[in-house]
Order: C-alpha cells, then sequence, then structure tokens
C-alpha cells in the first residue's frame, strides 16, 4: 500500500515530483511577491524544513530559483545559482508560463542551460502561473582507468 500512496503524492505534489527529499538543504534564488507560496510551501513540506534565503553561505543540496524575462541574463542567474550547490545536485528554474508577464522562451532556458554546463533533467508545470525545469549539474568525472 505505501508505494502506491507513493505514487499517488508523486502525482499530486510537485515538490516529490522534483525530487525534493526530507533532510535536503534547499536555496531560494529569485524570490518576490509572484512566486508560487503554495509551491513553496510544498517544497518546505518535502524537505521537512525552510528554504534558505540568498544570504544563506553554506552548500545546499539544491536550488530553487524563481526567474523572470527582465531579471537579467539567465545563464549568469544559473552559473551563479551552480557556486551554491553540491556537486550532482539539482538547480529548479522556474519560470512564469506562456502568456504571463516574465515569460521566457523554452529555447533560451536550453541554450543558458548548456552554457552554464547544465543538463535539462525534466520540465513540469508547477503551478497556475509557473513552469519548471529540473536542471543538474554536472557529476565528479569517474575515471575509467
Amino acid at each position: 500500500m505505501s508505494a502506491t500512496a507513493d505514487h499517488a503524492e508523486e502525482r499530486t505534489n510537485p515538490a516529490a515530483r522534483l525530487g525534493f527529499q526530507p533532510g535536503q538543504v534547499v536555496q531560494e534564488i529569485g524570490y518576490d511577491d509572484d512566486v508560487d507560496q503554495e509551491l513553496r510551501q510544498a517544497i518546505e513540506e518535502a524537505v521537512e524544513g525552510d528554504l534558505m534565503d540568498e544570504e544563506y553561505d553554506d552548500v545546499a543540496d539544491a536550488v530553487v530559483l524563481w526567474f523572470r524575462d527582465d531579471d537579467g541574463d539567465l545563464t549568469d542567474a544559473l552559473v551563479d545559482a551552480t557556486t551554491y550547490i553540491e556537486e550532482g545536485g539539482a538547480i529548479l528554474l522556474l519560470t512564469p508560463k506562456t502568456g504571463r508577464s516574465g515569460y521566457v522562451e523554452p529555447s533560451d532556458i536550453s541554450e543558458a542551460a548548456t552554457t552554464a554546463g547544465l543538463t535539462a533533467a525534466k520540465s513540469v508545470s508547477v503551478g497556475k502561473d509557473w513552469s519548471g525545469s529540473r536542471l543538474a549539474t554536472p557529476k565528479a568525472a569517474k575515471s575509467k582507468r
């Protein structure tokens, strides 16, 4: 029964779908009045703790980056976000959906992620106004010799 309940939660809870787990340290960047409070709460519930703000100066397991078209250069924002994250960690890039103020083109997200050395793992609708792109940082290169 627990496996079914876990799968059901993954379908209904965007934080669970995105891979957030208890005990993770998650830093939030780009917070403003327009963010999705329900998503923030779901992430905090999933990690069983508060989101760390931009002043947090230790390494995080993941970064939540709220980004709008007029927030500057997306590549720079992604590169900056990688400095806060564990090797192999993830960045959840949240951008306004199509037709919303601050919408960012998917091609711009893909190009910025590639330039920043990130890999797009998956995209998901995370609320009525926001879309999420889960971007993975490179893991340590394993020696094959």
